[in-house]
């Protein structure tokens, strides 16, 4: 569903991304991991349309995104959940989803999708009315995914989703994830919580210094002792 080829990522002059190669495909969860600096953030910026000049291609279902811009993207179904939540603090929870809607074809059925984010996240109808600021770390998290999917993607990209949070929320989470991909959602999920995401991806990639290094099953590469050198630097 989502494909990356020989991507190359710029800031200003300063090269992040080498050649990077990488397909996500329909129902997978595929995790990205690697040591800070590795250029994580910067792939799923460049991947959403923000931020960083690139060569290569990024395709949705075969079809070249590169040349849209990042408001754009969304209403063709790839929707990020970036670092740090990028909530609006002052508004409440309820504003913050309907921000998520704010593409013709989302609105179309705003209503619809709001009560399927309350079912699948309780605490947010519950705190519908509370100014998302006032809420845990956690809590924000849970809201920055509803508003997410109140966009209505077809692949979400999931930048440091536990970053912050505390271990109870960490488990939630990554429920979480499972039982969308189980309603047919494709997950792409960068993270530093290296055990958690290779026991739950399919599929998993490892980023040193811009590169590809290894590739694998989640499992598999949970067990592999060359990710200690390639994430650790051990």
């Amino acid at each position: 569903m989502l494909e990356v080829k020989h991507l190359d990522a710029f800031y200003g002059a300063v090269q992040v991304l080498h050649d990077v190669n990488l397909f996500v495909g329909k129902g997978e969860i595929v995790g990205l991991v690697g040591a800070n600096a590795a250029g994580k953030s910067t792939l799923m910026f460049t991947l959403a349309g923000l931020r960083t000049t690139h060569q290569g291609e990024v395709l949705l279902d075969g079809v070249a995104v590169d040349d849209l811009a990042a408001y754009e993207r969304p209403k063709r179904g790839l929707v990020l959940v970036p670092e740090r939540r990028r909530l609006f603090p002052f508004m409440t929870v309820l504003e913050n989803l309907e921000i998520g809607a704010y593409a013709a074809e989302a609105r179309a059925v705003a209503r619809q999708t709001l009560d399927e984010v309350f079912a699948l996240l309780p605490v947010l109808a519950e705190r519908r009315k509370q100014i998302a600021g006032s809420m845990s770390g956690g809590e924000q998290q849970m809201l920055a995914i509803g508003r997410a999917l109140m966009a209505k993607p077809r692949v979400l990209l999931l930048d440091e989703p536990t970053e912050g949070l505390a271990p109870i929320y960490v488990k939630l989470l990554f429920d979480l994830i499972v039982s969308l991909r189980a309603s047919g959602l494709t997950v792409m999920i960068v993270e530093q919580n290296v055990h958690h995401v290779l026991r739950t991806a399919d599929r998993a990639y490892v980023l040193e210094n811009g590169r590809i290094v290894m590739e694998g099953k989640g499992a598999t590469l949970l067990n592999d002792d060359r990710l200690k050198t390639a994430y650790l630097g051990l």
